[in-house]
C-alpha cells in the first residue's frame, strides 16, 4: 500500500454534487448520494492541509441544449439558480472553495469542468500540478473532466469510490475507469485520513 504524499501543487476537484444529480432528484444518479461521505473526507483531507479546493456545477439556462424539450438526451436540471442547482447541503465546502460554473448558454453543453470555464488557466494560477477528482456522474461529467484535466497537463488521482455512474448502458462505469486510467490517471482511495494507490480497482460498492 503507497501513500501518496500531498503538498504544494496539489488540489482537490469535485465535480457537480449538486441536487437533481441526488435521489430525489430531476436526474439522480443512482446511489449518488454515497460520495457525500467520502468527498468530505476528501474535503478535509485537502482543506486541512491548506490545499484549494474546487467545485464545479451545471448552472444551465432554462432552455438548454441538453435539456429533452430541446432535442437533448436529459430532463431538465440544475437550471440556476435553481435548487436543484444547488450543492448538497450535506457537503461539507469550505468558504474558500472555488466554483466553477459551466454550461452557461443554451446552445452549448459541457460535461467536463475544464469545457469553457478557464478552469485550468485558474489552476495553473494558483500552482496547482496535481488533482483528486471525485464527484458525479463517473461515465459523464468525471470522465471527461478527468481526460480534459490530463489533456490540460495535469497528474490526475481518481477517487472511484467517492463517484458514481450513470450507467445508461451496463458496463457503462467500468468503461470510464478504463479509459481514464488508460489516459494516465492514477486510481487513489481513502485510508486512516490519507489517499493511497489503489492497486486493485474492484465493483463499484
Amino acid at each position: 500500500m503507497s501513500a501518496i504524499v500531498l503538498g504544494k501543487g496539489d488540489a482537490l476537484l469535485i465535480v457537480d454534487l449538486q441536487n437533481d444529480f441526488l435521489p430525489g432528484g430531476a436526474l439522480a444518479v443512482p446511489r449518488g448520494d454515497l460520495v457525500i461521505a467520502p468527498t468530505n473526507a476528501l474535503i478535509d483531507l485537502y482543506h486541512g492541509r491548506g490545499l484549494p479546493v474546487y467545485a464545479s456545477r451545471d448552472w444551465h439556462p432554462e432552455d438548454h441544449c441538453s435539456f429533452t424539450a430541446q432535442g437533448g438526451p436529459w430532463p431538465p436540471h440544475c437550471v440556476a439558480a435553481s435548487e436543484g442547482a444547488m450543492f448538497s447541503q450535506a457537503l461539507r465546502l469550505p468558504e474558500e472553495a472555488i466554483v466553477v460554473s459551466k454550461a452557461l448558454s443554451a446552445g452549448e453543453d459541457a460535461y467536463s469542468a475544464f469545457n469553457g470555464t478557464g478552469l485550468a488557466r485558474s489552476m495553473l494560477a494558483d500552482g496547482v500540478t496535481r488533482l483528486a477528482v471525485c464527484g458525479l456522474a463517473t461515465d459523464y461529467c468525471v470522465l471527461n473532466t478527468v481526460l480534459d484535466g490530463i489533456d490540460a497537463g495535469f497528474q490526475v488521482l481518481l477517487v472511484p469510490e467517492a463517484t458514481r455512474a450513470v450507467e445508461v448502458a451496463p458496463g457503462d462505469r467500468d468503461r470510464a475507469i478504463t479509459r481514464m486510467l488508460a489516459k494516465g490517471a492514477v486510481p487513489v482511495r481513502l485510508s486512516a485520513g490519507q489517499l493511497v494507490a489503489d492497486v486493485e480497482l474492484g465493483a463499484q460498492p
